[in-house]
C-alpha cells in the first residue's frame, strides 16, 4: 500500500506540471493528462501522433466532479447509477462555462466522459483538482495496451512515468453510448450491450444506425497489430498465426488460443496480448477462427473487424 501511495504521488507531480503518464483502467492502460490544460492534452495528441479531429475521453471521479462540466439527463442518471463506475463512455454535453480543453473535443460542444472503476486510478482522481483525458496508451491505430509492459513497447523513455495497476480485466476499450437526443450505442466495449438494453429498452432499434458524432475508437481502421489479418477462418496456411477461442487437445506451435473454455470474457481480456505476442513472435499473417457473435463476444469481433481493415 506505502508502495501504491508513493507511485501516486509521482503521478500526481506529474499531471501537475502539465506532463504525459500512462494510467491503469479496467479496459485498457490510458495516456492521461490534465483535461483543463491545453498544454497538456497537446501533448497526448502529440505522444499517440492522433489526428486533432479525433476526440478524446475524459475520465471522473464521480458525480459532483462531472458536473463542473457537463450537462446530464435522467438516461444517465439511470445508467451512472446502475452501471458505474465501470466500462461505459457516455457523450454528453458541455456546459459553457466548463474548463475542459477545446482541444479534447475538436471545439464539439460535446464529450465523451467515463468513471473508471480501476482502485488505483479512482484513488489518483480523487487527490488531483481536474479530470483526466485518457485516451488508449498506444500509438493511433495499433493494439491497445493491456499491462505496464505494453505501454513501454509502445513509447519506451518517451513516457516519463507509468502508474502500474497490474493487467487490465476487462481488455478491451469502454463501451460508448450518445446520449444527446435520442439515446445511441456508438462503440461496442467492456460492457454487454444487453445489460444497457434492461435499462433502456428504446436502445436496441437505435443501435448500429448511423450517426454523426465523432468518437474515439470507431475509425474504419483500428487496434490493428500491423499485420494482415484473416477472419472467420476454419484452418490456419503454412507460418501463420492461427487465434483460436479455446484450447485445442491437439499442439500446434502457431495456435494461439484466447480461453481454455469458450469462454468470451477471458476471450476478450487475451485478445490484445495475444495479438502483440504473434507480433513480437515475428508472424507476418494472423488467422482468426469465428467468435460467437454474442455477449462481450460482439465486441471482440468489432475489435478484430477494425483491426482486419486495410
Amino acid at each position: 500500500m506505502k508502495k501504491n501511495d508513493s507511485n501516486i504521488k509521482k503521478a500526481i507531480k506529474y499531471l501537475n506540471n502539465n506532463q504525459c503518464i500512462a494510467i491503469p483502467t479496467e479496459t485498457v492502460y490510458g495516456l492521461a493528462a490534465n483535461a483543463y490544460s491545453k498544454k497538456a492534452v497537446t501533448r497526448i495528441f502529440k505522444l499517440k501522433r492522433r489526428p486533432r479531429n479525433n476526440p478524446l475521453i475524459v475520465h471522473y471521479y464521480n458525480l459532483k466532479d462531472l458536473k463542473k462540466d457537463c450537462e446530464i439527463n435522467n438516461t444517465f442518471s439511470k445508467l451512472y447509477k446502475n452501471l458505474c463506475p465501470g466500462p461505459i463512455s457516455f457523450v454528453l454535453k458541455l456546459k459553457k462555462i466548463s474548463r475542459i480543453s477545446k482541444i479534447i473535443t475538436n471545439n464539439s460542444n460535446s464529450i465523451a466522459v467515463r468513471f473508471p472503476r480501476h482502485r488505483l486510478t479512482r484513488k489518483l482522481l480523487k487527490k488531483i483538482k481536474f479530470p483526466l483525458a485518457a485516451p488508449s496508451a498506444n500509438i493511433s491505430n495499433s493494439i491497445s495496451p493491456v499491462s505496464k509492459q505494453d505501454v513501454i513497447d509502445e513509447f519506451g523513455h518517451k513516457l516519463k512515468f507509468i502508474l502500474d495497476g497490474g493487467p487490465s480485466k476487462v481488455g478491451l476499450e469502454s463501451t460508448i453510448i450518445n446520449l444527446i437526443g435520442k439515446p445511441q450505442i456508438l462503440r461496442l466495449g467492456g460492457i454487454e450491450s444487453k445489460k444497457i438494453y434492461k435499462l433502456i429498452n428504446s436502445l436496441k432499434n437505435n443501435f448500429k444506425k448511423k450517426n454523426k458524432v465523432k468518437v474515439p475508437g470507431t475509425s474504419k481502421l483500428h487496434y490493428s497489430p500491423g499485420i494482415p489479418m484473416r477472419l472467420n477462418a476454419k484452418k490456419n496456411f503454412y507460418n501463420e498465426a492461427f487465434i483460436l477461442i479455446k484450447k485445442r487437445k491437439k499442439y500446434n506451435k502457431n495456435y494461439f488460443y484466447l480461453s481454455k473454455t469458450n469462454n468470451l470474457k477471458e476471450a476478450a481480456k487475451n485478445l490484445y496480448r495475444t495479438l502483440r505476442t504473434i507480433k513480437k513472435n515475428g508472424y507476418k499473417k494472423i488467422a482468426i477462427e469465428p467468435i460467437p457473435n454474442f455477449s462481450i463476444g460482439e465486441a471482440i469481433n468489432d475489435r478484430i473487424i477494425r483491426a482486419s481493415k486495410k
